[in-house]
């Protein structure tokens, strides 16, 4: 840069520190492939030998982003499928890159009822702030559902409003390119006309871009809500009054921002029956409670179900890492939420699937009456119940083998309890 000269935005997203920062989140997210097949251990060995070119190009205007791999994964409960684009490894440092710029330009003056994927905020944030707005007394909720929103941004609108901030030519050039980049399907390129990269670092930005004038009409006018990403609740007093905002919230989003509204999914619902990012509320004599929706109740038995299979091969510690892992994880989101006897009951059902894993481990009989005389069970009913032909679950709840693998048993091998976890990682009131 020439002293004296203020640096471009260009300048300041191919700057060596942001470079750096861009390079170093991309390493710690890790995530598949893109087309090329590079990882991310493999991009500092090949920045070494191949960035001077690729400056190169993107000083010139001559870099063009590889096409995205396309990806689907399920839902969760099986709502049908998402799809997901992976950029490669370079494109996923450059969009890093270039979202690291965008943020501290947009951010600062997004709705503060904005609260997907920016800095300082979360979804715990979210849900807070709409229990608040259900104790003021707005008790009805909109939920307005956008029909697969980020595969049908249309790229002149949302390039319109990046502009509004962004003067820099050649960064919105590269924006463009990005969303004009393509998708590889079945070995064929397919050319992109709408949509963001979702799965890339530059959608959250994006989407929060794109929705900001949302945002902006609900403040306008007044209304108390909550936005994560593309999830929107708007909280009013009367389910009249919810009627008539979700016909008008409709016609901002699909007039204005050229998006759809999936009328069959929106919905108006008493705040008891309402949800929010996989959390719901409920009412007591001293206010409102924040619980967990069923429908993230019954995923966390599925993936335990998954996890504590008994055709699952593979060694106890194995399991018990696998297991403490998506245990913290759960937990972690989902403390927010009052779950107390709930976790409880379900602690007992998990130790149950843990013994009748153990009780297949043991497979002979003489192993069973061994390992049962180790943990302290007598030699006549040691034996006795070694023989059995009852089923696993009906031994993994005997009286016999609680005894023999107690929690304490469990405790010592590293597994974690449900509630235990969630007590221990639960905010402060």
């Amino acid at each position: 840069m020439i002293p004296g000269r203020e640096e471009s935005l260009w300048e300041r997203m191919l700057s060596p520190a942001n470079l750096s920062g861009a390079l170093r989140r991309v390493e710690a997210n890790k995530g598949a492939p893109g087309v090329d097949g590079m990882t991310t251990d493999e991009i500092r060995p090949w920045l070494r030998e191949h960035w001077a070119g690729v400056r190169e190009a993107l000083d010139a205007g001559t870099f063009r982003p590889s096409p995205v791999r396309r990806v689907v994964i399920p839902k969760p409960g099986g709502r049908g499928e998402r799809m997901l684009g992976v950029p490669t490894v370079l494109d996923r440092l450059v969009q890093q890159a270039i979202a690291q710029v965008l943020t501290p330009i947009f951010d600062p003056h997004f709705s503060g009822s904005s609260f997907g994927f920016r800095p300082g905020r979360s979804a715990h944030q979210a849900v807070r702030v709409a229990r608040r707005a259900i104790e003021d007394g707005y008790r009805w909720v909109v939920d307005v559902d956008l029909e697969r929103f980020f595969d049908l941004v249309q790229f002149d609108v949302l390039m319109a409003r990046v502009a509004r901030k962004v003067t820099d030519r050649k960064v919105l050039k590269l924006i463009r390119a990005y969303l004009e980049a393509g998708v590889m399907v079945g070995g064929i390129v397919r050319a992109s006309a709408e949509g963001t990269p979702q799965g890339s670092p530059l959608s959250p930005i994006l989407s929060n871009i794109m929705l900001d004038d949302l945002d902006r009409e609900l403040w306008m006018r007044g209304h108390r809500f909550v936005r994560y990403a593309d999830d929107v609740r708007v909280f009013v007093r009367s389910k009249r009054a919810a009627d008539r905002v979700l016909d008008s919230v409709a016609a901002v989003v699909e007039q204005r921002l050229k998006l759809k509204v999936n009328r069959e999914k929106s919905s108006v619902r008493h705040a008891r029956e309402a949800t929010l990012l996989g959390f719901g509320f409920y009412f007591t004599r001293s206010g409102v409670g924040i619980r967990v929706d069923p429908k993230a109740l019954r995923r966390l038995k599925d993936r335990i179900r998954e996890l504590t299979s008994r055709r699952w091969s593979v060694s106890m510690p194995c399991r018990i890492d696998r297991l403490n892992a998506f245990i913290r994880g759960w937990m972690g989101y989902f403390a927010l939420a009052d779950l107390g006897r709930r976790l409880r009951d379900l602690d007992e059902w998990f130790r149950r699937r843990m013994r009748q894993i153990r009780w297949k481990e043991w497979k002979r009989i003489s192993a069973r009456r061994r390992n049962l005389r180790r943990l302290g069970i007598p030699e006549h009913t040691a034996r006795e119940w070694a023989g059995s032909s009852k089923g696993y679950w009906r031994i993994a709840g005997s009286p016999v083998l609680q005894r023999a693998l107690p929690n304490t048993h469990w405790d010592d091998l590293g597994l974690l309890g449900l509630q235990a976890t969630w007590r221990r990682l639960r905010p402060a009131a």
